[in-house]
């Protein structure tokens, strides 16, 4: 019963604390893997994608999404910054 009581209160204290209950730590990503993994949703590539299958991704994307074919600068402005921070994230990027 005590077991019980303690870990009542601790998992008060965490959300108290913290903002978040124990239970929400273990699912959490991190913002910056959860912006990769948007990257690459939005350009169909996987987490093991070159630098040629990012560009050609990109270059797909762009052809589709363009203002000039019916898309939005804002489709354009966020494949463009898709294409630039999973091509920040290969080694040897510079």
């Amino acid at each position: 019963m005590r077991f019980i009581l303690l870990a009542g209160l601790v998992c008060l204290g965490c959300k108290l604390f913290f903002g978040r209950w124990p239970w929400e730590f273990a699912n959490a990503r991190s913002t910056r893997q959860q912006a990769l993994s948007r990257a690459r949703k939005l350009l169909g590539v996987s987490s093991t994608a070159s630098r040629l299958e990012v560009l050609e991704a990109h270059k797909r994307l762009v052809a589709v999404v363009h203002p000039d074919r019916g898309g939005t600068n804002d489709q354009v402005h966020e494949a463009n910054a898709a294409r630039d921070l999973l091509i920040g994230e290969l080694p040897n990027s510079n």
